[in-house]
């Protein structure tokens, strides 16, 4: 039936387009931060306020969009986030105020909270089997989307300002939003409104949970590498922050290339084959960033390290997609929140670390985050063993 309805090659593709933008609405900020706060005339508390304020907005929208996507269905939802998005990228690009600033930021955040937790919750739904590296191909556009920000800025800075390039993404999210409104969505599963009952089930839900608190985890450790690797890099091999950045896209690449992998070669691998692999790599990845003093083994460290982390998001919203199909919007959105908010526990913690003892425990760190990583995902497959 629904299969007449909507088609669900254009379907993956406006989800991609959705995760796209979502990795560009991620490094936006910190790629035009420098030229903000020359701008705006900005101090540096005033710029960490501001960086402060994208995450709080991604919560926010991780938060809100299960129920609103289980109850009105996709289009509304994806529709009224690239609005958001929209003005938050104009407003970025031509506000003269410091204050107003602060508002777009935060409408990018809810703009892209949403549409992320939307796109992997559609591809779940639109994928009767293999839901897990569906999933991973569409995480795929993300590192595009991510890489290709600040490629695109360095490359044209020079020729046109950076509030022009924002503003032309703006408008891209706009036409992306007008594509939405265009094309044919699953209809909504619960139209009457998510019950409390079962929400307050999944609440409870000792798997989903379990899920959570492993996405809880992996996503902070996504987050120390994204924000301290950088600073570990300069520290450990002395080299420039120039360097350290290039290093740093070498993560994001290996994660994109192992992500396409496992929507692609390794597809009829087992979720438990994957982790096993995924988590091997983790080790070597770790391994080699605490052992060399190179910089060429660190980037490929890097690399691997990148690898291993690709399948953690993919594999979990996988049995989260396949446990929890009649709410999966709302499932979703559970799991994003607690994972969200478990990113930024666990970089407060490292600072703290950072701070007290030296960065060089990053790799400590990491270490100690995939040994619990381990033993939450052996629980999760002994309870999910029956999903395909």
């Amino acid at each position: 039936m629904f299969d007449m309805i909507y088609n669900k090659r254009i379907i993956f593709s406006a989800a991609c387009l959705g995760m796209l933008l979502f990795g560009v609405c991620m490094i936006t900020l910190g790629s035009v931060a420098s030229d903000l706060r020359d701008k705006l005339h900005l101090d540096e508390l005033s710029s960490g306020t501001l960086f402060s304020i994208l995450p709080l907005g991604i919560i926010a929208g991780s938060f809100i969009f299960g129920p609103v996507a289980d109850k009105y269905g996709y289009k509304i939802l994806l529709v009224i986030s690239s609005l958001c998005l929209f003005a938050g990228f104009e407003g970025l690009a031509f506000t003269m105020s410091a204050d107003l600033l602060k508002i777009f930021i935060l409408l990018i955040g809810i703009g892209g909270g949403a549409i992320n937790g939307a796109t992997n919750a559609l591809v779940s739904d639109i994928s009767e089997k293999e839901k897990g590296a569906n999933i991973s191909l569409l995480g795929v556009f993300y590192g595009l989307g991510a890489l290709g920000m600040p490629l695109i800025l360095g490359l044209l800075k020079s020729v046109i300002s950076f509030e022009e390039i924002v503003a032309v993404v703006g408008i891209i999210t706009f036409l992306s939003g007008v594509y939405y409104l265009i094309i044919k969505f699953p209809p909504p599963k619960q139209a009457r409104g998510v019950p409390f009952t079962q929400s307050l089930k999944l609440v409870k839900d000792r798997v989903l949970i379990t899920i959570a608190l492993f996405l809880c985890f992996q996503s902070g450790f996504e987050g120390i590498v994204n924000n301290w690797t950088t600073t570990y890099l300069v520290n450990r091999l002395s080299i420039a922050e120039s360097s350290a950045l290039y290093a740093l896209s070498a993560f994001v690449a290996g994660m994109v290339v192992m992500r396409l992998l496992i929507g692609s070669i390794f597809r009829p691998f087992s979720s438990k084959t994957l982790l096993t692999i995924s988590f091997m790599l983790t080790f070597v990845g770790l391994i080699l960033l605490k052992a060399s003093l190179s910089y060429y083994i660190s980037v490929t460290g890097l690399v691997l390290l990148g690898a291993g982390l690709s399948g953690g998001f993919p594999i979990m919203l996988g049995f989260v997609g396949n446990l929890y199909s009649e709410l999966s919007g709302t499932a979703f959105s559970l799991v994003f929140f607690i994972a969200l908010i478990g990113n930024t526990i666990i970089n407060f913690l490292m600072g703290l670390v950072a701070q007290k003892f030296g960065i060089e425990h990053l790799i400590t760190f990491a270490f100690a985050e995939s040994v619990i990583m381990i033993l939450l995902a052996i629980i999760i497959v002994k309870r999910t063993e029956n999903i395909g």
